[in-house]
């Protein structure tokens, strides 16, 4: 099945052969590509490929990221024969409605039902922004780990929206909604809520969206609050690793959801694959800035090893990333009740 899905028409990165002497600038600027635009994304691209401090070696094929053309009301990233959508600049400070980020195909979602009504979510995908975080290999492509941590954050919000919780999107995309295609082509044009630039350093993207959880989190007092932060993990390859989860282990609450959301999967793995054991863990990890920090109670979740290929599949096929997001909802909604 994961083999008919990627014989769909994907877009193919324009590959090019370094020459003895080339740097990276030297490269980009031969294709009429300024660095100070294009750098990051080809190093990103090409991460398996560079030598020692990022040099090019000579002979070698490299990807170029797609020209982005601009004008004065739109940016449109431009593949080789094929021109993506439109993205939509998003004004600062500007707080847009929850199922604008959904896409075209779900932003119609209205509330099914009040199962989760006066329970409000916080929900944050790993990286984004200048950061993409970890990178799996699949063929030619370069999988990031912020655009698959984002579509499982996004599938989890709709859910979440759909049985009538309120739900705060931590991270999003102005324009990558919902998407069911295997490869997700990496972007950089991620924010952080309402709509502020994510920073470069680590530090600062952490602080930037527990400052976000913790000045909505007083609104909300005496509500049943909880904030979720979705990751993809890198191993070595050959590592497969199941769905793991992290807490304060000051915070009981935070442990009873972990380890309400691992009951669930533990319950869903035995019907869906009842010849493999589900490995995943709960544990406490105190020194995960957002678990430390949060104002509402935490759990960290880290989805699988993105090198990995078995792992891969869990990520590639939009159902199994749907799945996550549904034994997600099925453990919150347990904990939800049992409050």
């Amino acid at each position: 099945m994961l083999a008919s899905a990627l014989a769909f028409s994907q877009t193919k990165y324009r590959q090019v052969v370094a020459r003895r002497g080339d740097g990276t600038q030297t490269l980009l600027r031969r294709y009429g590509l300024a660095p100070a635009t294009y750098l990051r994304p080809f190093l990103v691209l090409n991460r398996g490929a560079l030598g020692k401090n990022q040099s090019l070696v000579a002979g070698r094929k490299y990807r170029l990221p797609p020209v982005v053309r601009r004008t004065a009301t739109t940016t449109r990233r431009i593949q080789p024969r094929t021109a993506a959508r439109a993205a939509t600049p998003v004004p600062k400070k500007v707080i847009l409605p929850l199922t604008s980020f959904f896409g075209k195909a779900y932003d119609q979602t209205r509330p099914s039902d009040g199962l989760l009504r006066g329970a409000v979510f916080y929900l944050s995908s790993g990286h984004g922004g200048p950061d993409p975080g970890a990178i799996g290999k699949y063929g030619s492509y370069s999988l990031a780990e912020d655009e698959y941590a984002y579509d499982v954050t996004l599938r989890l919000a709709r859910v979440l929206y759909m049985h009538g919780a309120l739900v705060y999107l931590i991270i999003r995309d102005p324009n990558d909604g919902i998407r069911d295609q295997p490869v997700l082509l990496p972007d950089y044009d991620e924010v952080t809520y309402p709509s502020l630039t994510i920073p470069r350093s680590q530090l600062a993207r952490l602080r930037q969206r527990i400052n976000a959880v913790n000045a909505i989190y007083p609104r909300h007092k005496g509500a049943y609050q909880r904030f979720l932060g979705l990751h993809v993990d890198s191993r070595s390859e050959g590592k497969n690793i199941d769905v793991f989860f992290y807490h304060n282990s000051n915070s009981a609450v935070g442990k009873r959801l972990a380890q309400n959301i691992h009951k669930m999967f533990t319950a869903r793995y035995k019907r869906a694959q009842p010849n493999r054991p589900y490995s995943g863990t709960v544990s406490a990890r105190n020194s995960l800035y957002v678990v430390r920090n949060s104002h509402a109670p935490a759990v960290f979740m880290e989805l699988g090893n993105i090198r990995n290929n078995k792992d891969q599949r869990r990520f590639l096929i939009p159902d199994n990333r749907q799945a996550l997001a549904n034994w997600m909802y099925e453990g919150i909604l347990a904990d939800y009740r049992s409050r």
